[in-house]
């Protein structure tokens, strides 16, 4: 049972970083230890703090929070007037800024998708900004609603593994 526990706690921990670095399922990772400290407390048994009611309530929010990740990148981007270039620019500007986080990341995944959208579209500087700014504000926001989920998803995992 601590066996579980240990590598649920290093889930929460990679599902918090895989809420940043993209690749990385977080949320998914997060619910997966949530359901090994469901386990490893008695298998479920219903005095256990955490209930198979807690267990599917999160795995909705996992799934939700994993639809919008691709949802709103691409929305934001759409409705900033850009296209997919400016998308794929934010996330390989984010990879290519991870040499100086969390400035090279930022700045990274902003001139990313301002030249994605500026080199494959050519529609000029202002547009390229604003669907660059489009891709970067809906990639912050797909980002902070993993990491929230993930960050509370980690905060049940290290509450319910610890309650007697």
């Amino acid at each position: 049972m601590t066996l579980l526990i240990v590598i649920a706690i290093l889930l929460a921990i990679v599902g918090i970083i895989g809420s940043i670095v993209p690749g990385i399922p977080g949320p998914p990772l997060s619910w997966i230890g949530m359901l090994l400290v469901y386990f490893a407390d008695k298998g479920g048994d219903p005095t256990d703090p955490m209930s198979a009611t807690t267990l599917l309530i999160w795995l909705g929010v996992t799934v939700i929070v994993t639809v919008l990740d691709y949802v709103i990148p691409v929305e934001a981007t759409r409705v900033a007037g850009g296209h997919k270039a400016a998308s794929t620019g934010a996330v390989l500007g984010l990879i290519a800024g991870m040499v100086l986080p969390p400035v090279g990341i930022v700045m990274g995944s902003l001139l990313g998708a301002f030249l994605g959208e500026l080199l494959v579209n050519n529609k000029g500087v202002w547009p390229a900004f604003k669907a660059g700014a489009g891709a970067f504000m809906g990639f912050l926001l797909s980002t902070g609603i993993k990491l929230a989920a993930s960050g509370i998803m980690a905060w049940l995992i290290i509450k319910y593994a610890f309650i007697q």
